[in-house]
């Protein structure tokens, strides 16, 4: 935000320069998370690889109803990496003089492009371009030329739903930070710091939980058809 001091900001100024260098402090942070999870690595865990596996298992345990153990586990590293990240990302900026890399549109949207590109290519390679683009056409042949268009637009519906949803709250929870220290700048702040945290947890969980739908309904086309005709429309990635 232009006109609030940051660390990064005071060395680099006001944007590009300031938002790249909290992506890279974002990217540090992960890694140094990642390396100390891993660097001593022992049957009964304890201190970070205690953590990270509570992590890992919960994710797992998110995917599981959506898409089922196999695949949950399969796409575990993309689902966990980007909700870590995302994470860091949104919690950096609660810490006062940092602010949150998904707080600007230019990095929430790269990654709902990623996700979006990525469920795509998946559903292509587990079924082909024929029969990945024929269930777009819906059940009912007759309605095929009315549920193709619905369904593009549906599916390009989620690359703003997953990028303006997380850069919307991130960005207001960070005015509204700004304004709760600016007019009570000490004990007062203390109960929105939780709610500000709870924020970033919440976002978190939906962009991962998001991503796990969109990719069972790119890999398990079959079994949707074979349940029940639905809408074409998915709500989820809609509102």
């Amino acid at each position: 935000m232009e006109g609030v001091f940051t660390y990064i900001g005071a060395l680099t100024g006001h944007g590009n320069g300031m938002v790249i260098g909290h992506l890279i402090l974002v990217t540090i942070i992960v890694l140094l998370i990642a390396k100390m999870a891993t660097k001593s690595l022992k049957a009964v865990p304890g201190g970070t690889q205690n953590v990270a596996e509570a992590f890992l298992g919960g994710v797992i345990a998110m995917g599981q109803d959506v898409i089922g153990e196999k695949l949950a586990r399969k796409y575990l590293p993309l689902v966990a990496t980007i909700g870590l990240f995302v994470l860091i990302s949104n919690l950096i900026g609660i810490i006062p003089g940092f602010e949150s890399p998904t707080s600007n549109i230019n990095v929430t949207l790269p990654l709902a492009l990623l996700v979006f590109f990525y469920y795509n290519y998946e559903g292509i390679r587990e079924h082909g371009v024929g029969h990945y683009f024929a269930h777009f056409a819906g059940p009912v042949k007759v309605l095929a030329p009315l549920m193709f268009p619905i369904e593009i637009v549906s599916h390009l519906s989620r690359i703003i739903s997953l990028s303006f949803r997380l850069f919307g709250n991130i960005k207001g929870d960070d005015l509204f930070l700004w304004v709760l220290l600016m007019l009570v700048p000490w004990i007062a702040p203390l109960p929105g710091y939780l709610l500000l945290t709870f924020s970033a947890l919440l976002q978190t969980f939906v962009f991962m939980i998001l991503t796990y739908v969109y990719l069972a309904g790119a890999v398990a086309i079959d079994e949707e058809h074979e349940a029940a005709p639905s809408p074409a429309i998915d709500t989820m990635g809609a509102v």
